[in-house]
């Protein structure tokens, strides 16, 4: 009888541990002190000069907490980047359910469209908008519109998370199961899509909430006072303000994506066919 010989396996590292090689750190430490070093001397500019003969420490950051002007466009800021997300969700989500679902076929085309503002300047973008938008005074003259125009900019980032889901899951066996237990398309795409695309429109709105936080450009040719508009404008002549204020944006920017990761790992554990009821 021939002896039976087990399959060779290949060794696995102890613990499922990877050794990190001398390149990785080397190239982990580049791209950490490219980041953190500018990040270092803006905090610490943010604390440098002097203010009624000493040494100012976080005057700046309190005198720009009590101008009036810091909070409406603060606000405003925080207004127009919840708007944005919410309308990209409600144009983008329907349309890529639909486009994987019934109309495979359109895919490359999103694809291209997805991309289109990476090619096209934002200066190119408001230029042609403006004279379309002028006619309708009573959008074109409110802070409503700039996040009608920010939908184009978060379409390339939130429409790659959101198809990247899609691929993820078994789209068309979900659908069938769940009309099967007599669900409609909306309902399908409520109760079954939605709860397995959480963590994909979390990651998109992620970005999407910088963009409508961030954004200068339009916002400025277009006379809004958002909160980077006014960061430029106390630049203009209070420079260690300019350097409290970008330190708070970079910090609230980094809470509202936190909360928006956080909310998103509430709701991990995907829910699939069993959600039809």
């Amino acid at each position: 009888m021939a002896a039976i010989t087990a399959p060779a396996t290949t060794p696995r590292r102890r613990g499922g541990q990877h050794r990190l090689h001398g390149w990785h750190i080397f190239w982990i430490a580049v791209a950490v002190l490219y980041f953190v070093v500018p990040l270092y001397s803006l905090l610490q500019f943010s604390f440098e000069g002097r203010y009624a003969g000493h040494a100012a420490g976080f005057h700046w950051f309190l005198s720009v907490f009590d101008d009036p002007a810091f909070r409406s466009s603060f606000w405003l800021s925080v207004q127009i980047a919840l708007e944005t997300v919410l309308v990209s969700n409600l144009l983008l989500v329907p349309t890529a359910f639909w486009v994987h679902l019934r109309l495979p076929k359109l895919r490359p085309v999103m694809d291209f469209v997805s991309v289109l503002p990476f090619v096209v300047p934002p200066i190119v973008l408001i230029v042609g908008i403006i004279p379309f938008l002028q006619p309708f005074t009573f959008i074109y003259s409110r802070p409503e519109v700039l996040p009608l125009i920010y939908v184009v900019f978060a379409l390339p980032f939130l429409y790659r998370s959101l198809d990247a889901g899609l691929r993820a899951i078994d789209l068309k066996t979900l659908s069938e199961a769940s009309a099967n237990l007599g669900s409609s398309t909306f309902g399908t795409l409520v109760r079954v899509v939605l709860p397995n695309l959480r963590q994909a429109i979390i990651s998109g709105s992620l970005l999407t909430v910088a963009i409508g936080m961030g954004e200068f450009t339009i916002s400025s040719l277009l006379s809004f006072n958002t909160f980077p508009v006014y960061i430029f404008t106390v630049g203009q002549s209070q420079a260690y303000e300019a350097a409290a204020l970008s330190v708070i944006s970079l910090l609230i920017i980094w809470g509202l994506m936190i909360g928006l990761f956080l909310i998103g790992r509430g709701g991990r554990t995907s829910i699939a066919m069993g959600a039809t009821r």
